[in-house]
């Protein structure tokens, strides 16, 4: 009981009332702005102050630093990929520039090439390009971009600077087909340049050559020899190559010997041909009309 009368809680407090404290703290701020912004008197506790809360506020930062650095890093990132995407662009375009130059270029001499093949042969002819290759097992063919229109007519030669490519087989105004010398539907008139014997080059090898059929034993043909059109018939002019004697074959059961060759002309090489406008009707329609 005694020590509670000794700790009697005091319940008012006395000092100077709160307007007072307020008037002195608002005199007191005043007096140092002033003083400070004259004489610079608390730059030193300014500095001070400033040191001892400088890692509070990089702390606070960080968050915000982190976030910028991984922001930047990223669009570092982005902008690398962007570049090397940009840069794998521009090698993909240039191949392809060098490329079609080449193929320009390689147009461009075989397109000389078949100038001089026209003076050579001294025959009115048009200048054909490939529009497509029809997909069919049994046949070789091409369809080309010209037909009636620029006087292309069935049972016309299809050549190239190598010689003979096919035939005419087929027109509409705009288009024509022709039949490569391989298929089973060509046969073409030939000479065998060595020595004149006049043969009959046929299609139709599943090996992609042409055969001489039927050949007596005492044919004087033999490996290496080339073959050139005869000018036999009128639609082939004469002295256009045609192909190269790989072998002779006989056949004692038969009798016969018959040759297989390899066409000088590169129809899978090129997409230019020329088309010589000789004859106007198809071999199959002038021997129909020709019978009887």
């Amino acid at each position: 009981m005694q020590g509670q009368g000794h700790g009697t809680i005091r319940l008012f407090k006395r000092g100077p009332a709160a307007e007072v404290r307020l008037v002195v703290y608002v005199v007191l701020a005043l007096s140092m702005m002033v003083v400070d912004a004259r004489w610079r008197v608390l730059d030193p506790a300014r500095q001070v102050v400033a040191v001892a809360l400088y890692p509070f506020q990089r702390l606070v930062m960080l968050p915000r630093d982190l976030m910028a650095g991984i922001d930047n890093w990223t669009n570092a990132a982005s902008l690398v990929r962007s570049e090397k995407e940009a840069l794998q662009s521009q090698r993909i375009e240039l191949a392809q520039v060098a490329t079609h130059a080449a193929q320009l270029a390689a147009e461009n001499q075989q397109l000389r090439r078949l100038l001089g093949v026209v003076e050579q042969v001294r025959q009115s002819s048009v200048a054909v390009e490939v529009l497509y290759e029809p997909v069919n097992a049994f046949t070789r063919h091409l369809v080309l971009n010209k037909g009636s229109d620029s006087g292309i007519a069935p049972g016309m030669p299809v050549i190239d600077e190598g010689g003979i490519v096919g035939q005419i087989v087929r027109v509409t105004p705009f288009t024509s087909e022709a039949a490569l010398v391989t298929d089973e539907r060509v046969s073409v008139p030939v000479q065998v340049l060595r020595n004149g014997l006049r043969l009959i080059a046929f299609g139709g090898n599943a090996s992609g050559k042409v055969e001489v059929r039927y050949l007596t034993g005492d044919t004087d043909l033999k490996a290496g020899d080339v073959l050139v059109t005869s000018g036999v018939g009128g639609l082939f002019p004469a002295g256009l190559p045609v192909a190269q004697i790989d072998e002779v074959r006989h056949d004692p059961a038969t009798g016969f010997a018959m040759a297989e060759a390899t066409p000088l002309s590169h129809p899978e090489r090129y997409r230019h041909f020329l088309v010589l406008l000789v004859g106007n009707s198809d071999p199959a329609t002038e021997s129909e009309s020709s019978s009887p």
